[in-house]
């Protein structure tokens, strides 16, 4: 079993003993969702995903869970803009130390210096790699939005 897969399973078992609901339900979500990637890998004929596939999935449940903040608040729903906002705070807990706005920015300097990018036809490859070194460790919209200020 891959260690978030272990450290996955032990947060819940706690949650469970501290009656954590909020808690239990997001591990809940996490494991759902790691579990439908490792059946699509498996078709695929893959052993199942890989740590790093799990921070992918983590990001992504994150940028849902902002998306959905903004839209209860402008609904003015903020008891589900509080919900959903602790089940990011949970999320982000299994997360690496996210790079400040100076080293995401360094990071996206290196790589287009690194790959030799000369222009906005390399985004994608410049995208691609900042994705595989740090996954879940920075914001890739704003990653994005640097690295395609740099390629101008």
């Amino acid at each position: 079993m891959d260690p978030m897969r272990v450290t996955f399973d032990a947060a819940l078992k706690a949650a469970i003993k501290a009656q954590d609901k909020r808690r239990m339900s997001t591990l809940r979500l996490i494991m759902a969702a790691i579990k439908d990637r490792d059946i699509a890998a498996r078709s695929n004929g893959e052993d199942g995903v890989s740590d790093s596939v799990v921070l992918e999935i983590l990001s992504k449940m994150i940028k849902q869970r902002r998306e959905s903040v903004q839209t209860y608040e402008d609904a003015g729903r903020l008891e589900l803009a509080q919900q959903e906002q602790e089940e990011i705070d949970i999320i982000q807990s299994f997360l690496p130390q996210q790079l400040s706005e100076e080293e995401t920015q360094q990071a996206c300097r290196e790589v287009v210096t690194e790959l030799g990018c000369g222009g906005l036809k390399d985004m994608g490859r410049t995208m691609g790699a900042l994705k595989e070194r740090y996954a879940g460790q920075m914001d890739f919209s704003k990653a994005s939005q640097i690295v395609k200020d740099l390629l101008k």
